[in-house]
């Protein structure tokens, strides 16, 4: 890679800096897993090998575990399955495990130590470290998370073939410790829903900044890491583990429990856009009493906790209720940028459209990247997904004008977070052609394109949206970095 270089960063330790200038949307490195696999939960509905979400998958007829599209999937993914599927066969059997298949960080610390005993760690010159240069904190860990450790190595230990190498349990904790910080989330082929997590060497030397400058993201199996603008040689370049919309306290305590150091960012030691995410209203130069705003801030963080309980058991209009009600004592006081208006708004958004609640969902939307553009960085992947989401359900309301200037906007950022080929800005790029034909149709005649609509809309009416997804790719970080 001649683009970037391994060095000492100051307090940090290794980290990659640029050896050139590089540019917004330029790929720094792309990087296919070293081991990956399907998440417990998503088991029986992931594709093993693609990692496609399907409604009908073929299981693998020898340990009943492992599920696939088609032959064709079964076939690539057998390299990897192959050593495995004899273990969870063998696993299942075993006592308290019967019919059982490990979980998902045995799974993928088998699939890195067969590659290790078959390759070794370094697996081409584009690999800029090996497996043990990794940190894996374990000296780190509280106490809780050890119990964790020790049981996942003696179900290891139950799993590994007798007729495979055997390790020492030294190295087999440091694989473990490796992936607990720094497991990375997979998603499905539309980048939407994390359905698994793999590890990748490379991006493991990527240093965090709340600010960064660069961003991560997951393109037909491979990562991306991306410039979120100009870089300048000699210059590292981060990403986030966290996201932003959280304050400096919350981000901070988040950082240490999970990754084990103290984020001294710019934008932490400053404490910046802080007021903006806990902030008051101010109406005509007058700010509301502080104590008032203390108030419904507390009183949101309650109804936050109702409403993920009502969301968690699917009773949507509950969820909606909830949300009207407190977004009502919301409003007045809290500025729109106060975190958990956000929240509200972006849920009442998202169950409102998937309700058929088209035009409320669009005000909420609306609402909610607003206040998301005062505090995102002006390329942040969330705020593009986010503008996209709001840009279709203006489109859906028959806003036709608001809608095609969100979906453009998103176009914009998804083109440097994404890349053109990745599914979700090709996706995109239809959309915004087809809202570019719709609004000429409307600016020529408003009254004929309401009326083409309408009638569109009787002989087919509109698609109920998905169902939303508790599990979206916003944290793509499952734990600790490098």
């Amino acid at each position: 890679m001649d683009n970037i270089e391994v060095f000492d960063s100051p307090g940090k330790g290794r980290g990659l800096r640029a050896t050139k200038e590089l540019l917004s949307g330029d790929v720094l490195f792309s990087e296919p897993p070293f081991a990956a696999v399907v998440f417990d939960s998503l088991a029986d509905k992931i594709c093993h090998s693609c990692f496609r979400r399907q409604d009908k998958l073929q299981r693998c007829g020898q340990c009943k575990f492992a599920q696939y599209c088609d032959k064709t999937c079964q076939s690539a993914g057998w390299k990897e399955h192959k050593l495995e599927c004899g273990a969870i066969k063998a696993f299942g059997a075993i006592g308290d495990n019967f019919g059982k298949a490990p979980n998902e960080n045995i799974r993928l610390a088998a699939r890195i130590m067969w590659r290790l005993d078959k390759e070794g760690g370094v697996m081409s010159d584009m690999q800029m470290t090996s497996l043990d240069d990794l940190e894996n904190h374990i000296s780190d860990m509280p106490e809780d998370d050890l119990k964790e450790l020790k049981v996942d190595i003696h179900n290891f230990l139950d799993y590994w073939p007798r007729n495979s190498k055997q390790h020492r349990v030294d190295d087999i904790s440091h694989i473990f410790g490796v992936i607990n910080c720094n497991g990375f989330t997979v998603s499905d082929q539309r980048g939407l829903n994390a359905v698994g997590v793999g590890l990748f060497p490379n991006l493991c030397l990527v240093n965090h900044d709340c600010w960064p400058n660069c961003t991560v993201i997951l393109n037909h199996g491979k990562i991306e890491l991306r410039a979120l603008g100009k870089i300048e040689p000699g210059e590292e370049v981060t990403v986030s583990y966290v996201d932003f919309l959280n304050v400096t306290e919350d981000r901070q305590r988040q950082l240490k429990m999970h990754y084990f150091f103290d984020c001294t960012c710019e934008h932490c030691k400053g404490h910046i856009k802080d007021d903006l995410k806990m902030g008051g209203k101010e109406v005509d130069g007058v700010k509301v009493p502080e104590e008032q705003v203390k108030e419904v801030t507390e009183y949101s963080l309650q109804m936050l906790q109702k409403m993920d309980k009502a969301r968690l058991e699917g009773n949507y209009h509950e969820v909606i209720k909830i949300c009207r009600e407190c977004m009502e004592k919301q409003e007045p006081v809290l500025a729109d940028t106060h975190i958990y208006q956000l929240r509200m708004w972006s849920t009442a958004s998202e169950v409102s459209a998937y309700l058929q609640f088209i035009d409320e969902a669009a005000d909420y939307a609306r609402k909610m990247v607003d206040g998301y553009n005062k505090l995102y960085h002006p390329c942040n992947a969330h705020l593009g997904m986010a503008t996209m989401r709001a840009g279709v359900t203006h489109w859906q309301a028959g806003k036709i004008e608001v809608g095609h200037g969100m979906i453009c906007k998103a176009y914009a950022i998804l083109q440097r977070t994404h890349g053109p080929t990745h599914p979700i800005t090709k996706d995109l790029e239809t959309m915004r052609m087809q809202t570019e034909m719709e609004l000429r149709m409307f600016r020529e005649n408003e009254y004929i394109y309401k009326s083409m609509r309408e009638a569109a809309l009787k002989n087919q009416p509109m698609n109920m949206m998905n169902e939303p997804m508790a599990e979206s790719v916003k944290n793509l970080f499952r734990r600790q970095k490098k």
